[in-house]
Formats: structure tokens, C-alpha cells, sequence
């Protein structure tokens, strides 16, 4: 494996650090795959605690002869700068500079221009299909343990899951639950402007949510013939493998070049899980572990074969 820096949109007004990882010895032009981040702010390792999902996934790929391109998130570096820009929206978040990094892998003549994947990790998997329909015209899609519902019905699910859990923070949680309901309802109907007004939470409008609940990941792929793999971990308490994961695959039911992995013993970083539970998240993800061969193997079989 060897690695080399890159600067993602270099001369715009966001660029971005991001790392290039290689197999060694390439004997002819390799596929390769853009990782795409899950919510929030995150680095190119999209680092969660002691967890670093994208390094290893790169470093697991890149020995089974796949290169790999990961990069900072946009609003990890410059969130200051588009809270000033107006209000932000998937777009400008995530589906630009994804675009960008499959046309840098594609103009790179160590790549095989025509086997460009995408592998998006939760929010990412939510956004892939989208961004392959968007410019991103990958050879494939990879979605680690996405969603065909919509964003807000997520959150407010996950809100849903701590409050049953009781106790003190149970009723702090029901009180946001409340919070957030009230603002998303009537989220369908509400005109474009009025939704860029209205603020959700911080800098973040309704906007946010309305624009990217316009098209599901679902949607997009019940209108694509690519080839699909979509991986779920058993004991994700963020994407349950009994509403998100069946979801996929009742509603992608008959669809073509589709594959479904389901790892019972991994949770939402796909390394092994240890409480199952949305409320002990950050002693979840505070134990240093590292993302298998199991899972590895399979992405990686999956590319070499389409």
C-alpha cells in the first residue's frame, strides 16, 4: 500500500485535504472508490472517537487492489465559511465535492476511468445514489448501513429510541423529541422560501431537510441499473437492521444488481458491537477496533466482479 496527499478542489473556495491510497505494485489501471461521509462534520479518516471507519477501508481495499480516495468534509473545514454563504444545503455540503474527487480519480492514469465506485457511509449511503445521478457517474454504489427513508425521520426516530429508555435523560429527550416534531410538521407543504427562513437548530434551516427529502435513496435507485451492494451491521442502534435494512430490501424488491450483507455481530462503524444502545454511544465508539476482513472481502469482491 502506499498513500499520497491530494488537495480536493483545489483554486475553488473550498479545497479540501484528502488522501489518495494505492496497492503497491499496480500491474495495470485499478478501480478505485470515493468514500463519502455520514452526518455531521468529520476528517478524512471520518473519525469517530477511537474509530476510523475510511482508513480502514482504504488501507483494507487498497491490499486487495483497489484504490481509494477520502477527504476532509466541507463543513469539518470550512463551516464558518458557508454559514456565511446562505443556507446549506446537501449540496454544498457533500454532492459537490464528491463529484469532484470521481473526476480527479478519472483523470488520474493509474485509474480505470470506467470502474469508479462510490461508497457512502450512513448519511453517505443516503446521498450516493444521488450523487451518482448528479454527476458523479460511478461504475457502482456501496451503502454502509444507509436508509431509504428520509432524514428527518431518522432523527426523530433515534430521538424516539433514547426517550424509551426512561429515566432523566429519557425526559429531556422526549422534550427535544417535542421540539423537533413541531418544527419539521407541515415540512411537505412548506414553500421553498419560507423553509430557507425558518431555522431547525444553530445555522441549519428547514431547507436542509426539504431539499434533500425530495428524491430517498430508494427513489434514486429504483431509477438506476447499476450495481448495488448495500451492508448492514446487526447491531447498529443509528440504521436498524429491522426498519432501515428491510426497508432496502422490501423496496428495491426485483431490482437488478442488488446484493444485500447483513454482519449480526457489527454496529454503525461496521467493527464489532458492544452495547446496542443510542444511549451508550460514546462508550460504543471510545474502543479502539478495526473494521474485519469479512466486510472487507465483500466490498472488495463485489467491484472485482462488476
Amino acid at each position: 500500500m502506499k498513500t499520497e496527499k491530494i488537495i480536493l478542489g483545489e483554486g475553488t473556495a473550498y479545497p479540501l485535504n484528502g488522501m489518495l491510497t494505492l496497492p503497491d505494485t499496480p500491474e495495470e489501471r485499478i478501480p478505485a472508490a470515493v468514500f463519502v461521509h455520514g452526518s455531521g462534520a468529520s476528517n478524512m479518516d471520518e473519525k469517530i472517537f477511537k474509530l476510523t471507519p475510511f482508513r480502514d477501508l482504504a488501507e483494507g481495499l487498497a491490499e486487495r487492489g483497489i484504490a481509494s480516495l477520502r477527504y476532509d468534509k466541507r463543513s469539518y473545514v470550512h463551516a464558518r465559511k458557508m454559514r456565511k454563504a446562505g443556507p446549506i444545503t446537501v449540496k454544498e455540503e457533500t454532492v459537490e465535492d464528491a463529484v469532484l474527487a470521481a473526476e480527479l480519480l478519472r483523470k488520474d492514469p493509474r485509474m480505470d476511468p470506467d470502474r469508479i465506485w462510490i461508497i457512502g457511509h450512513s448519511m453517505g449511503a443516503m446521498l450516493a445514489p444521488r450523487i451518482d445521478a448528479e454527476g458523479g457517474d460511478f461504475r457502482g454504489l456501496i451503502l454502509m448501513a444507509g436508509t431509504p427513508y428520509r432524514l428527518e425521520e431518522i432523527m426523530v426516530r433515534q430521538l424516539r429510541q433514547a426517550r424509551q429508555k426512561g429515566g432523566l435523560l429519557g425526559a429531556v429527550v422526549r422534550l427535544e423529541e417535542n421540539i423537533y416534531a413541531k418544527k419539521l410538521q407541515g415540512l411537505d407543504g412548506m414553500p421553498e422560501e419560507e423553509a430557507k427562513r425558518k431555522k431547525f437548530a444553530g445555522s441549519t434551516t428547514l431547507w436542509y431537510f426539504k431539499e434533500m427529502g425530495r428524491k430517498t435513496a430508494a427513489d434514486y435507485l429504483r431509477d438506476s441499473e447499476k450495481p448495488v451492494l448495500i451492508l448492514q451491521g446487526g447491531m447498529d442502534f443509528q440504521v436498524l437492521p429491522e426498519e432501515d435494512y428491510a426497508g432496502f430490501q422490501a423496496q428495491l424488491l426485483g431490482r437488478a444488481n442488488t446484493e444485500f450483507r447483513l454482519y449480526p455481530e457489527l454496529n454503525h462503524a461496521f467493527v464489532k458491537g458492544m452495547y446496542n444502545d443510542i444511549l451508550k454511544a460514546r462508550k460504543e465508539y471510545s474502543a479502539e477496533r478495526h473494521i474485519g476482513p469479512e466486510v472487507l472481502d465483500d466490498i472488495a469482491g463485489f467491484i472485482l466482479r462488476n
